[in-house]
């Protein structure tokens, strides 16, 4: 989920954000102002033109370290998983997003091309076989170009296609980069949400389409809105539809927490101004109790090493080096807080010790965290059509094609939709909700400290006060990241218990 730091690459849907940096600043590391909040990956580096991924040494030299599939993998612990057969097999993942990109199917090959992952039926140049995982796309609604809007358009951009291309290539990409077995639906609607204001019903109803005809066993989501943009808690309840036959269809919902940090981002009426200004809050859907939500991290470990989680606190980001000894860092701008519309649901009720407090009458967020500063982001392929100049904007000129190293929950939550893959593929099939045996491990003190890497240190104070990742769960991490070759099992043991 982006803020999208215009100063480094950034789509034309941001450029409003050029207006608000006046009002707010920047920030060491972060983002110089707050533009609306869609499409929702945080920031994004181009590093290489090519299409062999960047050394380290690039990545270096503009103050990141970039993760290959390889090196995340290693960093939680998957590849254990793999050796026993676990890889996504026989499951789908659905990735919702608007508008979707023209040049995915060439962008996903050269990315499994350069990483030597497993092709998928669908992909460009790959012919089809018995057993391999497919890429396919469901467009409900119509499927309009990924264009740029014209260039005499006097629009905020928020209805520019091709800004959505970043996102897809994200989403698809390290999806298919945890669970490389399991086939990736790629569902697309015509029209962005905004603020709470549109978008939302159609992303819904397309969610509800594939939960009522058994497409997925797992939905990643990285759009959201500040749940003060809605319409009350009756305009929320009105789009739960979806969640509601999710759950009850053995369907796994994931959504990002956000990319402001403790702060959601409300809208001034233009006869005050028009700006965008930041208020304290959490992001819908992670706020949903039906949904998982999905904090963020800066990962400190060693990006070289793709055997075993090995700490690096010597490379970028100054967070990392400002905390040695720590694999991973609360993410400033990982969103959480507490719910203004739902009240604390049953499965959190109990809490490892030493967590911050859940009130009892609001529900916490996020419920569980990975890796999503693009400081210590996983490097994605796009090709922006046609040929680089598809309306992403890079300082005043079009981005290129190439390699990006991004980041926001829009990372965390792709990636951790493959790891439920992986769990629905040992189930036998959809585990649902995913919350009440996330909770009940991080109950046991033992279970707990196998399943999870607890983060405790770092902030999401990145607008407004915060909170601090503490020990156990915390509104910038939740309960923390996984140790996949642990958690995956024991989850489908908790669900089946």
């Amino acid at each position: 989920m982006r803020r999208g730091r215009v100063s480094l690459a950034a789509p034309a849907a941001l450029l409003i954000a050029l207006a608000c940096v006046a009002a707010f600043g920047g920030r060491g590391g972060g983002a110089a102002a707050l533009p609306l909040p869609h499409p929702s990956w945080n920031d994004a580096q181009l590093v290489s033109t090519s299409t062999t991924p960047p050394t380290e040494a690039q990545c270096f030299s503009v103050g990141r370290r970039c993760f290959s599939p390889q090196a995340i993998q290693a960093a939680y612990n998957v590849g254990p998983l793999y050796t026993q057969g676990l890889d996504g097999s026989g499951q789908t993942i659905a990735i919702v997003d608007a508008y979707g990109s023209d040049t995915m199917a060439h962008d996903l090959h050269v990315f499994d091309q350069a990483f030597g992952l497993q092709p998928m039926c669908g992909e460009e140049s790959v012919t089809c076989s018995n057993g391999m995982p497919q890429f396919s796309r469901l467009t409900l609604q119509g499927s309009p170009a990924t264009v740029a809007p014209p260039s005499q358009s006097n629009g905020t951009g928020q209805e520019d296609k091709s800004s959505w291309a970043l996102e897809v290539a994200l989403d698809v990409e390290t999806a298919h980069a945890i669970a490389p077995m399991a086939n990736i639906l790629l569902v697309t609607t015509p029209t962005a949400e905004t603020l709470g204001v549109q978008g939302f019903p159609q992303m819904m109803a397309a969610e509800d389409y594939v939960v009522q005809h058994h497409l997925a066993t797992v939905i990643s989501q990285s759009f959201a809105a500040g749940e003060p943009t809605f319409d009350g808690a009756g305009s929320l309840e009105r789009l739960r539809f979806a969640f509601k036959d999710a759950a009850a269809n053995g369907v796994s919902v994931l959504a990002g927490s956000g990319d402001f940090g403790s702060a959601v981002v409300t809208k001034v009426p233009v006869s005050q101004g028009g700006a965008l200004l930041p208020d304290p809050g959490v992001w819908w859907p992670a706020s949903d109790p039906l949904v998982t939500g999905i904090g963020g991290t800066y990962l400190c470990t060693d990006p070289t090493n793709t055997v075993a989680r090995t700490v690096d606190s010597t490379d970028p980001p100054a967070a990392c080096k400002a905390n040695p000894g720590q694999a991973e860092v609360g993410w400033i701008d990982a969103g959480g807080g507490f719910s203004q519309v739902f009240a604390r649901p049953a499965y959190q009720g109990t809490l490892p010790a030493g967590s911050t407090p859940i009130g009892a009458s609001t529900r916490g967020v996020p419920d569980v965290g990975f890796q999503a500063s693009s400081r210590t982001g996983a490097l994605v392929y796009v090709s922006l059509p046609p040929a680089g100049n598809g309306g992403l904007n890079c300082g005043g000129a079009p981005c290129s094609t190439g390699w990006y190293d991004i980041g926001g929950t829009s990372l965390s939550t792709p990636q951790w939709a493959g790891l439920v893959a992986i769990a629905d593929q040992l189930n036998g099939g959809g585990l649902g909700l995913l919350n009440p045996y996330l909770y009940t491990i991080g109950a046991d003190p033992t279970r707990y400290a196998n399943d999870f890497y607890d983060v405790t240190v770092g902030n999401n104070q990145a607008f407004v006060a915060g909170y601090p990742a503490t020990t156990g769960w915390d509104p910038v991490t939740g309960l923390g990241t996984p140790n996949a070759a642990n958690l995956i099992p024991d989850l489908v043991a908790t669900a089946n218990s």
